[in-house]
């Protein structure tokens, strides 16, 4: 299967090509002839394959075949990375560069925002919040939206974004294309689907909870108190001779986020941090530093466990297990992108143990375990089923090895 054969026009086509997209993958191939099509579409697949383009490819091309004024898409999304994201793919999958978007979100002034949607756009890219503080200052008509994008839907439901998703859907008008995507499915979902879309079609790529196939996932028993011990080994461990890897170490608390970079960067570790609490421009520009390359560790909360799109993220950690489980699928889903192998692991001590448990129950497979020597993790594991731990950079047999052989490169 190829994009020629999923009735995209031929401008389209070549934007495919241009941005190295040689095969869609099955989230694609099923939801882009359904979407061109004017259906309703519940789009359900692991996080990082490609569901960005499956909508906004047919979106575009939509768009194209005729001209009508005012706000045509609306697509809303929970977090601002992720809308950022959004807006970075629209503008290089819009080939045409007429039908322009604006970005609506949190934590930026709002008076730019403002103009540029009297500039009459096309799309709006929003987070609810700010998208509903717009339309209180009647800044905001979306009486001529034609369709509407619930990006990680289940995600803007876990953080209590359902009271603002109904406010904005009243301003919508009836006779519209919903298109609702997620990684995960539950019965909230659901609900919210059959109150919203019309004889939706169902299309899932994946089973439930499913993590990326290209991602070895690893748990590492500590004791509570050698958390912080455990990391560093593991981050301070490397060639010399081989460029850092992009690691992202994911904690349950903005507190905690601060604190672990400070650790980290009093250890000369290239470092930044993103969390609810710091600025639109200070998480831009910490994103920025790690895509680049001049920051090799990103310590983050649950706001960059989707959206954040990052080339080569050699290793997720989790600092903190999360404390929902579906949380450990998006933030697995940061590495092993785009066909690349990628490495996740959770430091669990044996508070987190009941909570590992239900992540591997969602998932539907145990997770390899490890316990380091040296460390107090939870001795539950029989002793003839462990590993013996090798840090980044170290053999067994004895000559150092690179963080990236430990990766099975």
């Amino acid at each position: 299967m190829n994009f020629s054969q999923l009735g995209l026009a031929n401008a389209q086509l070549r934007v495919c090509e241009s941005l190295g997209y040689s095969n869609p993958t099955p989230i694609q191939t099923k939801c882009i002839p359904l979407i061109l099509s004017g259906h309703d579409v519940i789009g359900c697949a692991e996080t990082g394959t490609g569901k960005t383009a499956a909508f906004l490819l047919p979106i575009i091309q939509n768009l194209s075949t005729q001209k009508r004024p005012g706000i045509r898409v609306l697509v809303l999304a929970p977090t601002r990375e992720l809308a950022l994201q959004i807006q970075k793919n629209y503008n290089e999958l819009n080939h045409l560069k007429t039908n322009r978007s604006v970005l609506v979100i949190g934590g930026a002034n709002i008076g730019p925002q403002l103009s540029e949607l009297r500039r009459k756009p096309t799309i709006v890219i929003a987070t609810p919040g700010r998208l509903l503080d717009i339309a209180d200052r009647r800044a905001i008509d979306l009486s001529t939206v034609e369709v509407l994008v619930l990006d990680e839907a289940d995600r803007m439901l876990d953080m209590g974004f359902l009271p603002d998703i109904k406010k904005v859907l009243a301003m919508l008008p009836a006779k519209r294309q919903t298109l609702l995507f997620s990684a995960t499915m539950s019965s909230t979902i659901e609900s919210l689907a059959r109150s919203t879309m019309r004889q939706p079609m169902l299309v899932e790529v994946s089973r439930r909870g499913r993590t990326a196939q290209m991602v070895d996932q690893t748990a590492y028993s500590v004791s509570l108190e050698n958390k912080t011990a455990l990391l560093l080994d593991l981050l301070e461990q490397k060639n010399e001779e081989e460029s850092p890897a992009k690691v992202l170490v994911f904690t349950r608390t903005r507190r905690g986020s601060e604190r672990l970079s400070h650790i980290l960067k009093a250890r000369n570790h290239k470092v930044n941090r993103i969390h609810a609490d710091r600025s639109q421009p200070q998480r831009e520009a910490a994103l920025r530093d790690f895509r680049e390359g001049h920051t090799r560790v990103l310590v983050a909360t649950d706001i960059a466990a989707r959206g954040l799109d990052v080339d080569s993220v050699s290793h997720v950690i989790n600092y903190d297990v999360p404390a929902v489980p579906e949380d450990y699928v998006h933030r697995v889903g940061r590495t092993g992108r785009a066909g690349k192998q990628g490495k996740a692991i959770t430091i669990v001590t044996p508070i987190d143990e009941l909570s590992m448990k239900a992540i591997e129950r969602l998932i539907g497979q145990p997770v390899k375990r490890v316990v380091p020597e040296g460390f107090g993790g939870l001795q539950a594991v029989a002793s003839s089923t462990l590993k013996p731990f090798v840090p980044f950079g170290r053999s067994s047999r004895g000559p150092v090895r690179s963080f990236r052989a430990h990766r099975g490169r």
